[in-house]
């Protein structure tokens, strides 16, 4: 069994309120939960206006596929998300 961690350090450029950041996000974790059956969730910078550190993590048995999937995963983000920039960006399998 493998479980692989994506961890995304993200900027919000404009973000004027933890509101508007929070409107941002959303979609973002809705989309990669449905798209990729990733469970995924904001972990960091909650009280910080224009950064957001995401977490994304799978199953599965075989460690290869999930460093392959989550980083399949982080293509489609910086593809499909061009407004949030990835300062940072981990894979860990466990």
């Amino acid at each position: 069994m493998a479980i692989g961690i994506l961890t995304l350090h993200l900027q919000l450029p404009g973000c004027t309120s933890l509101k508007e950041k929070r409107s941002r996000i959303k979609p973002v974790l809705a989309r990669l939960h449905r798209e990729f059956n990733v469970s995924a969730s904001e972990e960091g910078f909650n009280d910080r206006w224009q950064e957001a550190r995401l977490v994304c993590a799978m199953v599965s048995n075989d460690a290869s596929f999930s460093r392959q999937a989550l980083q399949t995963v982080l293509s489609f983000t910086e593809e499909h998300f061009p407004d949030l920039y990835i300062l940072e960006h981990r894979i860990e399998i466990l």
